[in-house]
């Protein structure tokens, strides 16, 4: 222990942000999702549907517990499964900075709502009933 409570840590830093004229954000899955689909080389449609993904699952409480650059990472494995787009979970877990194992657990998490986590206007490449067994 520091011997600081926690409510004078959490005054003191409010006041410091205060002074400094400053905030500090939620930081959101569409916060990466640029930067990675940028560096897996994904087009801008695969990039719009991973966000949608992403915001969707957050919105259903579908990743609950999971920490937004996870949720991105695996929204972008569920829209290369269904867009038939040749990503491994390693190639995203490298770039995301996430593990392998936790994007295919989140991907998990997220396949009972598939139906409801893409855009309305998306159509898979792939039959989405089939990604119950992902590679």
């Amino acid at each position: 222990s520091s011997g600081i409570n926690a409510e004078y840590g959490a005054k003191s830093f409010k006041l410091i942000l205060r002074a400094l004229n400053t905030s500090v954000d939620i930081i959101k899955t569409g916060d990466f999702m640029s930067r990675f689909c940028s560096n897996l080389e994904l087009d801008h449609r695969a990039q719009l549907v991973a966000t949608t993904v992403a915001r969707q699952a957050v919105d259903l409480d579908v990743v609950t517990g999971r920490v937004p650059v996870t949720v991105a990472a695996a929204a972008i494995y569920l829209t290369c499964l269904a867009m038939d787009i040749e990503k491994t979970p390693k190639e995203i877990g490298d770039v995301a900075g996430v593990a392998e194992v936790t994007i295919r657990q989140t991907l998990k998490s997220m396949l009972p709502s598939r139906d409801k986590l893409f855009p309305p206007d998306f159509v898979p490449k792939v039959n989405l009933e089939s990604l119950t067994n992902a590679r």
